[in-house]
């Protein structure tokens, strides 16, 4: 692998579960250090290098912060690449999906802000007990696809928790 691991960047071992705290702290200190800026008087090369660091950098704290694309990540380092989208064959959770959309709809179509904050505080539970599921296997090749699974769900969720947070936005205006 060309680049580096994305927890090596930060001196971490690769795992699901970190103090994003931490990770953010970590970031400015090493965003500091690469910040193209403090390379604008070096030769043509020391300045792409900085600017290659800092894009890799960027990308590997983005990647890290979020739970679902952290899952994602830590997948591919273990085993082969993952599609990037893939049929669910997951009856219980495509039905979860509808009721939660139309859920959502309801509250758009109602202007309930209300109703949109104990939705996005139902999502928040829901994440943290699919990323506290995954944190659990993710490492346990027998698990392998339970953990996919959960991925995807984290994705779902995180997507949904996305709009949610738009439509909030809307109402509040």
């Amino acid at each position: 692998m060309g680049t580096p691991c994305h927890f090596a960047l930060f001196d971490l071992q690769p795992s699901f579960r970190l103090d994003l705290d931490q990770l953010a702290v970590r970031y400015r200190e090493l965003a500091r250090a690469v910040h193209p800026d403090r390379f604008a008087d070096a030769d043509a090369r020391e300045q792409r290098v900085a600017l290659e660091k800092s894009a890799s950098l960027n990308e590997a704290y983005q990647t890290l912060k979020n739970a679902p694309q952290r899952a994602r990540y830590l997948l591919a380092l273990s085993g082969p690449e993952l599609p990037l989208e893939v049929t669910v064959h997951d009856p219980d959770f495509l039905m979860q999906q509808i009721q939660l959309r139309e859920e959502l709809e309801e509250l758009q179509d109602a202007d309930d802000i209300e109703g949109v904050l104990q939705f996005k505080r139902q999502l928040k539970v829901a994440s943290d007990e699919l990323n506290e599921s995954f944190a659990v296997c993710w490492d346990d090749p027998a698990r392998r696809d339970e953990a996919e699974r959960l991925m995807r769900r984290m994705q779902f969720l995180d997507k949904l928790s996305h709009e949610v947070r738009q439509l909030e936005e809307r109402l509040d205006d």
